[in-house]
């Protein structure tokens, strides 16, 4: 952690995200933002990662929690579930979603908290759980003249 929030250093830390069904998203839009507030940092950008290869993260509408059933919904549609992959451990499902959904996201940080849309909402994609997860955060201050 930074010793001196709000300069130009980046600030770093992670927190856990626990699942409890096999496929779903999980808000964390309020974690980041208290991280964002611990952090002192009022403008810049924070940097979010995923170190996991059966979940994901992505930004969508978070008002609504059809959108989020209708996204899991289409990626089953798209990547069988019953295909004859070669891969074992029978995450092989998994493993395409999150390559297709991704595993990071850079919003900017504006007046101390995340510049996201007005519907705008950072999920965690469980795509193999229930399992409990890490997402790392990192937090770089804009320069000051």
């Amino acid at each position: 952690m930074c010793t001196h929030p709000g300069e130009n250093e980046m600030q770093k830390g992670s927190f856990t995200v626990a699942t409890s069904q096999k496929m779903e998203f999980i808000d964390v839009t309020a974690r980041i933002e208290r991280e964002i507030g611990s952090s002192g940092v009022k403008d810049g950008i924070c940097y979010l990662y995923n170190p996991h290869t059966t979940a994901g993260l992505t930004i969508n509408e978070g008002a609504d929690p059809a959108v989020q059933d209708d996204i899991l919904s289409v990626l089953q549609k798209i990547v069988p579930l019953n295909y004859k992959y070669k891969h074992l451990e029978g995450n092989s499902p998994s493993h395409l979603m999150t390559s297709m959904v991704g595993t990071s996201a850079t919003v900017f940080i504006e007046g101390g908290r995340l510049a996201l849309g007005t519907w705008q909402r950072i999920f965690f994609c469980e795509f193999d759980g229930p399992r409990t997860r890490k997402l790392l955060w990192k937090i770089l201050a804009a320069d000051r003249p």
